[in-house]
């Protein structure tokens, strides 16, 4: 059987460098911007998932906590469907928004205390 490619060739190849210098590296044109640029640019928030800034802190806080709830309940379903570590997994994700909510029901009892 005849060989299609040719053997490599015997002799090492040979690689030019240059070593790295002012000349082979122009100044970057973009430079990174400190923290008082970031400060001193105008905030321009996104529209498209922009909270409304005068719903007053117990709207705020009863929807986190109506979201949490929800995502508690998707979690540990999906949780009673899977099997191993994913599982455990999941089950621990839960437990997490379930501090959450906690947390965030303390918050609103704060705000409005129970009579």
């Amino acid at each position: 059987m005849l060989k299609t490619t040719p053997n490599p060739p015997d002799t090492a190849p040979t690689f030019h460098f240059e070593t790295p210098g002012p000349e082979n590296h122009p100044e970057p044109t973009d430079r990174i911007p400190s923290a008082a640029d970031i400060r001193a640019t105008p905030r321009k928030p996104c529209r498209m998932f922009i909270v409304d800034p005068e719903l007053d802190t117990e709207s705020l806080l009863a929807h986190a906590c109506e979201s949490l709830a929800s995502a508690n309940v998707m979690t540990l379903d999906l949780a009673d469907r899977t099997e191993g570590t994913g599982r455990n997994t999941l089950l621990g994700i839960a437990q997490v928004i379930m501090l959450g909510e906690l947390a965030v029901n303390r918050a609103l009892d704060r705000l409005d205390p129970p009579e």
